[in-house]
């Protein structure tokens, strides 16, 4: 199996030579095709440059031709690559490069053929004349015949001029290929070495160890979100691990309670020690009502966690709901002397009224609890556009801080020293987050350290 470093490295790599490659050749054709045209226009333009000259050339008062210029501008255009003929009016040769020097017309002739032949091999061209008429003042007073290589010829100097432009296409080519070599091992593996010590991480976590962490950061935004999830995921973990210890410890600890005691009274009874009394055998079927309550709570809890908790929803009126749960309250106030308040207006939503109802009597039930007498608990109903939001406040002991994100898990109890009476199992709190979540609904704690707790449960209309 590749590494990932090996592979970006090689996909770059491979970008980067296939982007050239056509940059290259499109360059070539692009070059070539336009330094073509610009020869079949230099030939045009020297056509034109020889009809210009070659007219001047008659002295329409004697008559005659300066044939000493044509023979010079003849030859001179030989050596270029273009056989001249010049041609009185009556049609009669005046002046010949064939007929001066047959050889070097032969020469430059198989010299231009085998050339282009060589470099241009498609091309099929060929030597072809091409005649002009020489005119003065509109007056014809001859023709021009120039033969030449066609539809274009190029010199040994454009060929050097054309193989140097590839060398320099092919040197950029290669240059920009190490770069691109460079440069991708480089980025690779700036890219690799995060999401290699990520899945290290990740290997570590599956083994159990949560400590393990991705420490600074990679300076790419996906990396740094992956890192940071991979800590938080190693965080929620380790957490987890906590709460299963502490799951197991509260969970022994109630249970050891009870059956100390239930084991202590039927020892003594078993032993005749003490006398199976009404009052013993009564204390004996407390502790084991607690056993059976504190297994009634995790059943139910687990039926409020899970994920086909049935709901039988009906048009409800949350205000009607908190006051009703709060008139069942009146005795366990009264007994502490708190003062209760409600607050809000009516708000109807679809949802489970028993579940709601389970809802308000775990939040009163937890307030009722933690707050000192003479203290004051404050419900509140608020009506939005498409939620309804319930809030529990009171002024009693608080949550620390570090345990707002907590109090919701099964079986956590903030104080750890209190026992059954007190403060219950813990499994309230949970069952409060099960029914809101399965309504669509969210909860959260708030405290203001030892001066009391909110607990504020939003959830949708429909």
């Amino acid at each position: 199996m590749r590494r990932l470093k090996g592979q970006l490295s090689l996909t770059m790599a491979l970008i980067v030579l296939f982007t050239v490659a056509v940059i290259s050749l499109l360059s070539n054709i692009l070059i070539a095709g336009e330094f073509e045209k610009y020869i079949g226009a230099q030939q045009k333009e020297k056509a034109d440059d020889m009809i210009s000259n070659f007219s001047g050339q008659y002295d329409g008062l004697t008559g005659r031709w300066n044939e000493e210029y044509l023979h010079g501008a003849g030859m001179y255009a030989l050596y270029d690559g273009y056989i001249v003929k010049v041609y009185d009016r009556e049609g009669a040769i005046v002046w010949d490069a064939e007929n001066h020097d047959m050889s070097a017309c032969h020469q430059v002739m198989t010299e231009i053929s085998a050339r282009m032949k060589k470099w241009r091999p498609d091309m099929q061209g060929s030597f072809a004349a091409h005649d002009y008429p020489l005119t003065q003042n509109g007056q014809a007073v001859g023709s021009l015949s120039i033969s030449y290589y066609g539809p274009y010829f190029l010199s040994d100097s454009d060929f050097r001029f054309l193989g140097a432009l590839n060398t320099v296409l092919v040197a950029v080519g290669l240059a920009s290929l190490c770069a691109a070599l460079l440069v991708s091992g480089v980025l690779a593996r700036r890219i690799a070495r995060p999401i290699i010590r990520t899945g290290y991480i990740a290997k570590q976590i599956s083994q159990g160890d949560y400590s393990a962490r991705f420490e600074g950061n990679t300076g790419t935004l996906e990396l740094d979100e992956l890192t940071a999830a991979i800590n938080h995921l190693s965080d929620r973990l380790a957490g987890q691990e906590r709460m299963r210890k502490q799951l197991t410890a509260d969970v022994a600890h109630e249970l050891r309670t009870p059956l100390t005691t239930l084991s202590s009274h039927l020892e003594m009874m078993i032993e005749g020690v003490w006398e199976p009394s009404a009052e013993r055998l009564q204390s004996c079927y407390e502790e084991i009502g607690r056993l059976s309550g504190l297994v009634a709570d995790l059943e139910r809890l687990e039926e409020m966690e899970h994920e086909n908790l049935a709901l039988h929803k009906t048009r409800v009126d949350l205000m009607e709901v908190v006051r009703t749960v709060c008139a069942s309250f009146a005795a366990d106030l009264k007994k502490k002397d708190l003062f209760l308040t409600v607050e809000g207006g009516s708000s109807i939503l679809e949802a489970d009224r028993d579940k709601l109802c389970q809802v308000m009597v775990n939040l009163l039930s937890n307030a009722v609890k933690y707050t000192g007498a003479h203290g004051h608990i404050c419900v509140r109903v608020e009506d939005g556009e498409d939620h309804a939001t319930l809030t529990v406040e009171d002024d009693g002991i608080g949550i620390p801080p570090q345990e707002l994100s907590l109090v919701f898990e099964r079986l956590y109890r903030t104080d750890k020293s209190r026992n059954r009476e007190s403060g219950g199992a813990g499994i309230g709190l949970a069952i409060v987050k099960s029914i809101a979540l399965a309504h669509g609904g969210t909860v959260r704690a708030e405290s203001r350290g030892e001066q009391g707790s909110r607990f504020i449960m939003t959830l949708p209309k429909l």
